[in-house]
């Protein structure tokens, strides 16, 4: 996780930023930090990344990079005012346990359009992330790849209309089936044929935006619906106030970079 230090919105690179509207970098620190201390609570080792002055975006740090069983795939961000990121979060990664990240050739957004289920990389493009990426991310991951078309310009990252309840060979997902093309959605179906589908209230709020350990599920609190879907599944929402980080369009899950062994 990276400290929303210098959070502001100072452009508009996706339909949720506003450059006009009010921002309160304080509550949006303090949202933050209830975040983190969510996951501390729940068993979860935290690691900070240090912002950067003049990077107001840091604080979605799941756009860092990609990281599977020990190998890394760091970020090309599609926007000038992001791309000075990728830099310094490879710096961390190299001085954190993970040498070797490899910068990739095509734009790739990271966690942002990679979504690992623990037994292929789900990858996004549409707005973001260029289909070549994922080509290379197969290449560097050593991991299969199915590619999904995103549509709805709202959901401009993967992460914002689907996420990976259960990892595994018998993964379980909850994604917003409008976000994706029509061969998308039906791949999705057949693939994850018991998938929670959230409705458009809960997309509307990112509320598909969420983090799970397979048993608690963190996720923005007005996504009231989805979370009671959860729960009569036997998971566990743990409900958290984003709203001043969805000014930026970002949630949860954007804020987080899970590093999978």
């Amino acid at each position: 996780m990276c400290p929303p230090r210098y959070f502001a919105v100072e452009y508009a690179i996706n339909p949720w930023m506003d450059p006009g509207a009010p921002v309160d970098a304080e509550l949006a620190m303090h949202q933050w930090s209830v975040l983190r201390a969510t996951y501390e609570r729940l068993g979860h080792r935290v690691r900070l990344v240090e912002p950067r002055p003049g990077l107001p975006d840091m604080v979605f740090v799941a756009n860092a990079a990609t990281a599977i069983d020990g190998r890394v795939l760091g970020a090309r961000f599609r926007n000038a005012e992001r791309a000075p990121e990728a830099e310094h979060f490879r710096d961390w990664l190299g001085a954190n346990g993970h040498p070797g990240v490899r910068p990739p050739a095509a734009v790739n957004e990271a966690e942002g359009d990679l979504v690992w289920t623990g037994d292929v990389l789900l990858a996004g493009s549409g707005f973001r992330t260029d289909p070549r990426a994922h080509r290379e991310a197969a290449a560097v991951l050593g991991v299969p790849v199915v590619s999904l078309e995103l549509v709805d310009e709202r959901y401009y990252h993967l992460d914002t209309a689907l996420f990976v309840l259960t990892r595994g060979p018998r993964a379980r997902i909850a994604y917003y089936p409008p976000a994706f093309s029509a061969a998308a959605q039906d791949l999705l179906g057949r693939m994850f044929p018991d998938a929670v589908a959230a409705d458009a209230a809960d997309a509307a709020c990112l509320g598909l935006n969420a983090v799970s350990d397979g048993k608690h599920v963190v996720l923005p609190a007005e996504a009231t619906g989805l979370a009671e879907a959860l729960a009569g599944l036997g998971y566990e929402p743990i409900p958290v106030d984003v709203s001043e980080l969805r000014k930026a369009g970002g949630g949860p899950k954007c804020c987080t970079l899970e590093l999978h062994a």
